[in-house]
């Protein structure tokens, strides 16, 4: 098992990775495997989270959260995905659908939203992907059109985490197509407005107890009052929120590798293969300690962002060096993912292949991470664009 000592961390923050890891161990381990055979929601362990405050955690203190700041965040996020990445995706998504709201909402906004939000009374959602825009958000085609006092919001988004089950979401939608990326507006869009509907429920490889839904909305009006930002500031609005989300998913992948680890490494202590443990092998000495440095390096790329993005703040405007940190954090929590559950796997052999080890589990379920919250093949796109010319 990892050592729990990390250089950087306050008191404070090494006695928070211990409780969510005895969290983690007790209450949620037990469940994994269940719900990803089921592929069923965890209500329970929604539940558990608001009695341990872990859904609003880094949300603000006057808005019903704990006040934490975002390495705290990822710590949670890490040491619950160490056992079950669906339920670390429990803390994540809440974090994603909040986070433009706190971004870009003003103060009655915050006041309205926030409070349910943080105190996990109701989920929340980021509604930005549509069947035509993926990484290309500008082929945005849900529209809102003014009325008035209202919008009028038509059209579809896709690989919505947490739709149908979110009682209030962010959606993006183009208030001027012929703008594109500057037309994009933003809006908060409750479950139960009229016109809004589930459409398909996916089945995935992984992360099968998270639902993942296609949105429909049909003539669906939204208060004016509902709109985050001016007209035309969506897509910036997203992008902000993506910087200051994706280290979640970067620790969500990085939790996944660490609990593959640990299991690799216990299997192969108490394995015995030619009359020796498999431990003394060293060619599989030599794939753990890769592993091992795998992780402790995307380890402090992470931290590193999240301190980083932490004192940029919220509100602050775009900031080259947030964004690349971001990026970078995810594209090498996610690589290294991949990496060593597949690893892991391989050194279970037929054991690593079923369901009697978690590993199999873990190698689907770090799939997404290289996909979700911008592919790994955009994350060096948005690193490279946002490098200082002649370095950093």
């Amino acid at each position: 098992m990892a050592n729990l000592t990390h250089v950087g961390l306050t008191d404070e923050q090494q006695l928070f990775r211990e409780t969510v890891r005895r969290l983690a161990e007790d209450k949620v381990k037990p469940r994994a495997q269940e719900i990803d055979e089921s592929g069923e929601f965890p209500w329970d362990i929604v539940e558990l989270f608001r009695e341990y405050g872990l859904l609003g955690v880094a949300m603000p203190e006057e808005y019903g959260g704990g006040g934490a700041d975002l390495l705290t965040f990822c710590i949670a996020v890490e040491e619950i995905a160490r056992v079950c990445a669906t339920s670390a995706l429990i803390i994540a998504a809440q974090h994603l659908g909040a986070m433009p709201i706190l971004i870009a909402g003003n103060t009655d906004q915050k006041r309205r939203y926030l409070p349910a939000i943080a105190r996990g009374e109701r989920l929340s959602a980021f509604a930005l992907t549509e069947p035509e825009a993926g990484s290309d958000a500008g082929g945005t085609k849900t529209r809102a059109i003014r009325e008035g006092d209202h919008y009028r919001l038509t059209g579809s988004k896709v690989f919505i985490t947490n739709g149908g089950l979110a009682k209030t979401m962010v959606v993006f939608a183009s208030t001027d197509p012929s703008q594109g990326t500057r037309g994009i507006s933003a809006f908060i869009v409750e479950l139960d407005q009229p016109g809004v509907m589930v459409g398909r429920i996916e089945k995935k490889m992984g992360i099968k107890g998270s639902q993942t839904a296609q949105l429909l909305f049909d003539n669906v009006l939204v208060d004016a009052s509902n709109r985050l930002g001016d007209e035309g500031e969506g897509f910036k609005i997203a992008m902000r929120t993506l910087d200051r989300t994706r280290p979640g998913i970067a620790a969500q992948a990085l939790g996944i590798a660490q609990g593959a680890l640990d299991v690799a490494l216990d299997y192969l202590y108490q394995r015995q293969q030619f009359g020796t443990s498999l431990s003394q092998f060293e060619g599989l000495q030599f794939m753990v300690a890769d592993m091992q440095t795998q992780i402790e390096a995307s380890r402090q790329l992470l931290y590193r962002a999240a301190e980083i993005i932490e004192t940029a703040g919220f509100e602050s405007h775009a900031s080259k060096e947030v964004t690349r940190y971001s990026a970078m954090a995810k594209l090498m929590c996610s690589d290294t993912a991949m990496r060593v559950t597949t690893d892991a796997v391989q050194l279970l052999g037929g054991y690593g292949y079923i369901r009697d080890y978690p590993v199999e589990r873990m190698m689907r379920d770090a799939k997404i991470t290289q996909i979700y919250e911008g592919t790994n093949q955009i994350q060096r796109l948005v690193i490279f664009r946002n490098m200082e010319h002649g370095g950093f």
